[in-house]
């Protein structure tokens, strides 16, 4: 079982794609760390060595990513709400911070539609 990160990578997908398990790490990313590691990127996870592990490991410790990653993130959204930026604003709120319409979509970020009392639609 390969273990980076304190994450178990999938043993029956291939190695870069079994390395996006880990938060941070994208295909791109993670094609690149097997080749600077020099292993084959289509090669399973469980034919792995001790040894190739160690090296994965020493290789993506050099990025920020997993725990270290979510908390900048966190830390970024944050200072943004202090600062009161417009992106912070909108976070406060609940509200999409990156331009969305909002009169017809973001119930994810609006959460379920609420009804307002004594608020009709006119016709025409």
């Amino acid at each position: 079982m390969a273990r980076i990160k304190n994450v178990e990578l999938p043993k029956d997908k291939s190695l870069f794609i079994g390395l996006t398990a880990i938060h941070g790490i994208g295909q791109s990313l993670a094609k690149k760390i097997c080749s600077d590691c020099g292993l084959d990127k289509d090669m399973k996870v469980r034919d792995l060595t001790l040894d190739q592990e160690a090296l994965l490991r020493s290789e993506v410790d050099k990025y920020v990513v997993e725990g270290e990653l979510r908390r900048e993130v966190q830390m970024n959204i944050k200072n943004k709400m202090e600062i009161g930026s417009y992106q912070g604003i909108r976070h406060k709120k609940g509200l999409p911070v990156r331009g969305q319409r909002t009169n017809r979509n973001a119930r994810t970020r609006k959460g379920h539609n609420a009804t307002v009392a004594n608020k009709k639609k006119e016709t025409k």
